[in-house]
């Protein structure tokens, strides 16, 4: 096996959002895999969906790489903890290229994530609606920052064989290699809703038989030994890897922490686990549509985000588990909730009954959601003490109508000032999701407060 630092990585980038980088990096992904090599997937942004085909992909975890959430410093040191033992890595990145947090430049896009990762870029473009042209917008994005290396192209939706021609000739003279022609094609293609892509976990055979589609389109239109040339030149990545162990190891029993699953519950970052093992918890998996009972000795539970606003008549049918969530709350146990959680939590979602543990109604709503915050804990609980300042990823269109009682879990102090999320007791549910690897200590503090 390579070793970490020198893995080989690509990253597959895009003028803009819709251009199909997605089907081109998980074909790649897959079409490696296929041929014999271990292949590490990864993820630019707060996106917990494509990793979930990228592992699909790999059959190694998808890991993303958000620079905003976890900071520039750990991009690369994260890198190397996923790419261990792998002999390619394949990054996918998130908008257009150079689209980071808003209003704070190239922090967090997809060039950034590259120049932090040394790693050269392979532009994806949706060519269905030009032909000379799209010399220009390759030569635009070759050029546009020095420091990152666009070395190849992948045309993607190409009409006919004349239309790759005019392609093809055009981009003769922009200085960056074709390296791959992709036809337009219906059976690669992957569902979609309010929220992204649906996840793998509500369509598995279906997503298995997608993602072969779009690698047997990767072998028949792009050059892979050009591919892997391309990422076996990428420099050796600056060392060491993260690592999710605690600075001292952690004494004392070991307390279950469940965490919550299933296609309800698909919005979770491979590394909370990870932290949470190396903390000292046994991390047990529960499906809130299936399991009637919490696992055996629950000392601490995690529900992260998801989809239960499409489940939500089942999770309301599960009574049994409901009740036996409400009464682990009642304890003081720490639970903590990450919107779906919170939805979860909630006394009904868009009317069905759910557990109770929080006065607020939870329903639909119009209004997306979306973006970076940063925020302070407003008071002592299991993820952090008053006074943390944490930064997060917002993304729902749903709402919670707060009844009386907890008091807010987050001040938000940017973009804008505003109280979110509950905490009482050890609940503490809110819409903001972070992620633990860029907030030290997060995990140790919880499986402390299952311990008791």
């Amino acid at each position: 096996m390579t070793s970490a630092t020198s893995v080989p990585r690509l990253v597959i980038a895009a003028p803009a959002s819709g251009t199909g980088k997605t089907t081109v990096a998980t074909g790649l992904m897959r079409a490696f895999a296929d041929a014999g090599l271990a292949v590490s997937p990864h993820k630019v942004g707060p996106d917990y969906i494509d990793p979930g085909y990228h592992a699909l992909a790999t059959g190694r975890p998808g890991r993303n790489l958000d620079a905003f959430l976890c900071g520039p410093e750990r991009i690369a040191p994260l890198f190397l903890h996923g790419a261990e033992g792998a002999q390619l890595a394949v990054i996918e990145g998130v908008m257009g290229l150079f689209d980071g947090a808003s209003g704070r430049g190239e922090l967090a896009s997809t060039a950034h994530v590259a120049k932090l990762l040394r790693a050269p870029v392979v532009l994806v473009v949706d060519a269905s609606s030009q032909s000379r042209s799209v010399a220009a917008l390759v030569h635009g994005f070759a050029s546009w920052d020095p420091e990152v290396r666009v070395a190849g192209v992948i045309l993607n939706k190409v009409g006919s064989d004349r239309h790759e021609a005019l392609l093809r000739e055009a981009l003769g003279g922009a200085g960056v290699p074709v390296l791959g022609a992709l036809r337009r094609a219906a059976d690669v293609d992957t569902p979609s809703r309010h929220l992204g892509l649906v996840p793998v976990a509500e369509r598995r055979a279906e997503a298995l038989d997608a993602v072969a589609a779009q690698a047997a389109r990767v072998r028949e239109g792009c050059d892979l030994d050009a591919l892997l040339a391309l990422a076996r030149s990428a420099p050796p990545v600056p060392g060491p890897a993260w690592s999710p162990e605690a600075a001292s190891p952690p004494a004392g029993p070991r307390p279950v922490i469940a965490v919550a699953g299933g296609p309800a519950f698909t919005f979770s970052y491979t590394e909370h686990t990870e932290l949470l093992t190396a903390a000292g918890a046994d991390v047990v998996p529960f499906d809130p549509l299936r399991d009637e009972k919490l696992p055996p000795d629950t000392a601490g539970l995690v529900i992260g985000g998801g989809f239960p606003e499409m489940y939500a008549s089942e999770l309301s049918a599960n009574e049994p588990l409901r009740t036996a969530v409400s009464a682990l709350a009642a304890t003081g146990a720490p639970v903590a909730a990450e919107c779906a959680g919170l939805l979860y939590l909630s006394r009904s979602l868009d009317g069905r009954p759910m557990c109770g543990v929080l006065p607020g109604e939870a329903r639909m709503s119009p209004r997306l959601t979306l973006g970076y915050r940063e925020a302070v804990a407003l008071a002592d609980n299991p993820l952090a003490a008053a006074g943390t300042r944490v930064r997060g990823h917002e993304f729902h269109r749903t709402t919670v109508e707060p009844g009386a009682g907890p008091a807010p879990a987050w001040g938000f102090t940017a973009p804008e000032r505003r109280v979110e999320g509950f905490t009482a007791g050890g609940v503490h549910a809110s819409y903001l999701h972070v992620h633990w690897a860029g907030a030290p200590g997060v995990a140790e503090r919880l499986v402390a407060a299952a311990r008791g």
